[in-house]
C-alpha cells in the first residue's frame, strides 16, 4: 500500500488534467468549434515540437538500428488487441449486446487499441524518463496498426486514409530528429531553434490532455450504464486484464536485457481504450453508442486499474 499509493497519485494528477479540459468544456471556456483548430495546432505543430525535442536531445537510442523493433511491437500487440476483441465479438457478441454488424465493428476497434499517447507520456515522464524517447518510436507502430487495420476493422476495407501517417508532421519530426542526432547535424542548429521546439514541446500533453477531457464529456449523455453493462465488463476483461496479462508475459520473458522496451509495454498495457477510434466509428457509421460506452468506461475504470498494473507489473518486470 505504501508503494500504490505515490504511484497512484501521480496517476491521478494526469486524470486531473483530462478533467479540468471537461470542466473548461461545461463552462464553455474550451468550446466544441475550438476543437478542430486545436487539435490540428496540437497534432501538426505541439507533437512535433516534443518528438522532435526529445530525438534531439535523448542518448536512449545508440544508433539507428535501434528504432525498428519498438515500432514493429507497437503494430504487432495493437494487432493482438484487434484480434482478441474480434474473437471475442464473433463468439460471445450476440450474448452480450453485439447484435448487429456496426456495434461488432466499434467494439472490436475501440477495444483492440489502447491510449498509447496523452496518457502513457506523462507517465513515463514521471515514472520511467529514459523509456520516453523507446515510448514515442513505438507509437509510430501503434499509429500505423491504426490508419491500416484499424481502418479494415472499422469500414471493413483498407482505405487511403492509412498513409497519411506517413506523411505526418509528428512521424517526420521523429525521422528529421533522429536523422540530425545520428548524423551531427544537430549541432548546427541555431540555439533559439531548439529553445523554441522544447518551449513548444512542453505544451503537447497539457493540450492533448483538456482536448481528450472535453471531448468525454461530450460524449457522457450517450454513455448508457445499465443498458451496456455487459459491453463494458467484456471490453474491461480484454482491455484491461487478457491483453496487458499477455503483454507481461512476453516483456517478463522476452525482453530480459531490454529494459526500456519492459517499461514501454508495462505503460501500453496498463492503458484503457483510446479515445480517438470514437471519431473513426463515427465517421463510418458504425455504432457510436458502443465505441463510448468502450471507451468512457475503461477510462473510469483504469483510474484505479492503471496504478495497480504499474505496481504489479514493476514488481514482475523488475523495473522501477
Amino acid at each position: 500500500m505504501e508503494d500504490l499509493l505515490p504511484i497512484a497519485a501521480r496517476v491521478f494528477g494526469v486524470f486531473l488534467v483530462m478533467i479540468a479540459g471537461g470542466v473548461c468544456r461545461r463552462v464553455h471556456w474550451l468550446t466544441a468549434e475550438s476543437d478542430r483548430s486545436l487539435a490540428n495546432l496540437t497534432a501538426n505543430l505541439l507533437l512535433p515540437a516534443l518528438f522532435f525535442d526529445r530525438m534531439t536531445s535523448g542518448d536512449s537510442l545508440q544508433s539507428l538500428a535501434d528504432t525498428w523493433f519498438p515500432p514493429l511491437l507497437g503494430f504487432l500487440f495493437t494487432a493482438l488487441g484487434f484480434g482478441c476483441a474480434a474473437l471475442f465479438a464473433h463468439l460471445l457478441g450476440e450474448r452480450i449486446g453485439l447484435d448487429t454488424l456496426g456495434k461488432r465493428r466499434a467494439f472490436v476497434l475501440c477495444v483492440g487499441i489502447c491510449n498509447y499517447g496523452y496518457i502513457p507520456l506523462p507517465l513515463a515522464q514521471q515514472f520511467y524518463p529514459e523509456a520516453e524517447i523507446t515510448l514515442i518510436i513505438h507509437n509510430v507502430g501503434v499509429d500505423i496498426a491504426l490508419w491500416s487495420l484499424g481502418i479494415l476493422v472499422v469500414a471493413g476495407r483498407v482505405g487511403t486514409q492509412w498513409r497519411r501517417i506517413f506523411a505526418s508532421p509528428p512521424l517526420l519530426a521523429v525521422a528529421v530528429g533522429l536523422a540530425l542526432k545520428h548524423s551531427g547535424g544537430i549541432d548546427y542548429l541555431p540555439l533559439p531553434v531548439l529553445q523554441m521546439t522544447t518551449a513548444l514541446g512542453q505544451c503537447a500533453v497539457p493540450m492533448g490532455l483538456l482536448l481528450g477531457g472535453a471531448i468525454i464529456v461530450d460524449y457522457l449523455p450517450q454513455l448508457k450504464w445499465n443498458s451496456g453493462k455487459a459491453v463494458l465488463a467484456s471490453a474491461s476483461l480484454i482491455r484491461l486484464l487478457i491483453v496487458p496479462g499477455m503483454m507481461l508475459m512476453f516483456a517478463g520473458f522476452a525482453l530480459i536485457q531490454q529494459p526500456r522496451l519492459q517499461e514501454v509495454l508495462l505503460l501500453q498495457a496498463a492503458m484503457p481504450a483510446a479515445t480517438f477510434p470514437i471519431v473513426l466509428v463515427r465517421l463510418y457509421g458504425q455504432d457510436v453508442g458502443t465505441a463510448v460506452q468502450v471507451v468512457l468506461g475503461t477510462s473510469l475504470i483504469a483510474i484505479v486499474t492503471i496504478p495497480l498494473w504499474l505496481l504489479a507489473g514493476g514488481w514482475w518486470l523488475g523495473v522501477g
